[in-house]
């Protein structure tokens, strides 16, 4: 039998539904092997020790007496520390959240709980799911288990890192523009950012209510699809939740793509973001891979990734200021080096380059309806093998921001999309691929991974973690900027944005925002002027329940608030 921690969920539901594995057992290894690697891959926040236990006794007791609720069902899992948590801190891996706990849990973690499954602890994620990794927070970012010199990426650090290393089967994490699929990526895992609506978004600290989807990490598409399943589905309590029939996701995995038609975005890899030769020689073989299994594959085009980045950053750096304006404004000194220097730039936006984006955003997801009705799936690269922890420059990324990202296409489109593991680059770190779908056909998705992941060898392998080995030292250099450099219009310009903001910021900080300026200024400039009726990609639009009142309603008793009303895509999608 496979040793306990890599165990996927697939193979351990037999085994606990069967009474031939106990939930106490599986739990008590999964929580000996955190204490003795931990250390090494700081995957945890929190670690929920004795939750753990009394939830896989309650599971254990339950499957003993005929009362098993299905596959996730005495199943360990951890949570992006993000998501509520009754009673559990919630940090958002930030001292501005060192003392959040919540009273309430978050819609994901309730119908895992439901579900049977067990929490191991709340795992690290960059500081409020932005920038990273940081070295300056209340706890230390995560590493690769491949290689923990090297990056897991972000912003679902842990939740990656806690599953590659086999803490546990599964986690959840957040996929703003790429947060999930990222480190999956990196860390040589799956990862799923489902559509946008389909997992519900309530009680999950917010970085951007228009792009934020949440969503699995697992160690094979199967698992990822048993997952889903559990946490899909609409809920009255997120504005944004999508009221669809979601169906049978393992039901949907099949082992051969016979007349799948596949749309393979080369030019998103060779051309936007050009990847590296091993990358390269990894797509040509699962596009080789996938052609064997019957798929039908051609080349094809959306617009370049620069269009969707542009657009997105301004929608989702705005959203994240907004959010987090009020503490910004009252304790600026609480934030990570990288918070600073990365979100506060936003107030250099106006309100109409954020309504010109979300303009944009509109455009080019209705853009990709012809694609969804000549393709199935669509294909395009994941990320190269991981960076090493002292390549990443502390502050003054913005102008690496001017170059598009592979992953955060996909979240302006909405539809759901699929990291798989496509093959190891020679110095052993993983590779990845994306498959994309159409608007809440996950199914598709799921389908393709799992007959591409059958049809090849790469979930054989494992990381190894050795006892007692020491973690390479990692040699940040601070971010110098160069106050003599700015332009002293610009600098008067940022300074007037940033008092209008409310915000009292360190002299080292507002050295950082001008630096940004013309970078975000660019990008801003970048964003097409539309025409009177294009309408942004969110409109107002009222609740279910303010359209349909109760009875009690209309002989006028007290509706739901207001506040409850929705913002919606209204982007149809056939």
């Amino acid at each position: 039998m496979t040793e306990l921690h890599y165990m996927t969920i697939a193979e351990t539901e037999k085994l606990i539904s069967s009474r031939k594995l106990s939930p106490m057992e599986l739990t008590q290894a999964l929580l000996a092997r955190i204490e003795a690697f931990d250390t090494q891959i700081n995957a945890f926040i929190t670690l929920t020790h004795e939750l753990a236990l009394q939830q896989a006794r309650q599971a254990e007791k339950e499957i003993g007496f005929g009362r098993y609720r299905g596959p996730l069902h005495g199943i360990p899992f951890g949570l992006k520390d993000l998501y509520y948590t009754s009673g559990i801190l919630t940090s958002g891996h930030s001292k501005v959240g060192a003392n959040h706990i919540p009273s309430v849990d978050a819609t994901a973690t309730a119908r895992l709980y439901d579900a049977g499954a067990v929490l191991l602890g709340k795992l690290a994620t960059h500081e409020f799911a932005h920038g990273g990794p940081s070295f300056d927070l209340p706890w230390p970012p995560a590493r690769n288990p491949w290689h923990t010199g090297h990056f897991t990426g972000g912003s679902s650090s842990g939740s990656a890192a806690a599953v590659a290393a086999g803490f546990m089967p599964f986690a959840l994490g957040t996929d703003t523009g790429g947060s999930i699929r990222t480190p999956a990526s990196y860390c040589g895992i799956v990862g799923m950012k489902p559509t946008y609506g389909l997992v519900s978004r309530y009680g999950v600290i917010p970085n951007s209510f228009s792009l934020d989807h949440c969503g699995p990490l697992t160690w094979s598409v199967e698992d990822c699809a048993i997952v889903l399943q559990a946490i899909a589905g609409h809920d009255r309590k997120d504005p944004a939740s999508a009221k669809v029939e979601v169906p049978d996701y393992r039901a949907a995995l099949g082992r051969d793509l016979k007349g799948m038609r596949i749309g393979v975005l080369r030019h998103l890899w060779e051309e936007d973001l050009p990847a590296g030769a091993e990358l390269r020689q990894a797509m040509d073989e699962a596009i080789s891979v996938l052609s064997q299994l019957g798929a039908k594959l051609e080349t094809t085009r959306i617009k370049p990734a620069q269009d969707y980045n542009d657009a997105k950053v301004i929608i989702v750096e705005s959203e994240a200021f907004s959010i987090q304006q009020k503490d910004l404004m009252s304790r600026p000194a609480d934030y990570g080096a990288h918070y600073l220097g990365r979100v506060p730039v936003a107030c250099l936006f106006q309100g109409a380059d954020y309504v010109r984006a979300q303009r944009q955003r509109r455009k080019l997801a209705e853009e990709m309806l012809a694609l969804y009705e000549k393709y199935d799936v669509l294909l395009t690269a994941g990320m190269g093998p991981a960076p090493r922890l002292d390549a990443h420059r502390e502050i003054g990324f913005w102008d690496k921001w001017q170059k598009p990202s592979i992953t955060s296409v996909f979240n302006m489109a909405g539809g759901p999309a699929l990291m798989v593991c496509n093959g190891y680059a020679q110095s052993g770190l993983p590779l990845g691929m994306q498959i994309v779908g159409r608007p809440f056909d996950e199914a598709a998705v799921l389908r393709a991974g799992y007959a591409y992941e059958q049809a090849t060898l790469w979930r054989r392998r494992r990381p190894e973690l050795m006892f007692g080995a020491r973690t390479p030292d990692i040699n940040i250099g601070q971010h110098a900027g160069q106050p003599g450099a700015i332009d002293a219009d610009t600098r008067r310009l940022v300074e007037m944005l940033v008092e209008r903001a409310g915000l009292k910021l360190p002299e080292s900080t507002v050295v950082q925002i001008c630096e940004a300026a013309p970078y975000a200024f660019a990008m801003a400039r970048r964003i097409p002027v539309h025409a009177w009726e294009d309408e942004p990609a969110s409109v107002f639009v009222f609740s279910q329940t303010l359209r349909d009142p109760s009875p009690s309603t209309a002989s006028g008793a007290s509706r739901e608030p207001l506040a409850r009303s929705a913002v919606h895509s209204t982007v149809s999608v056939s």
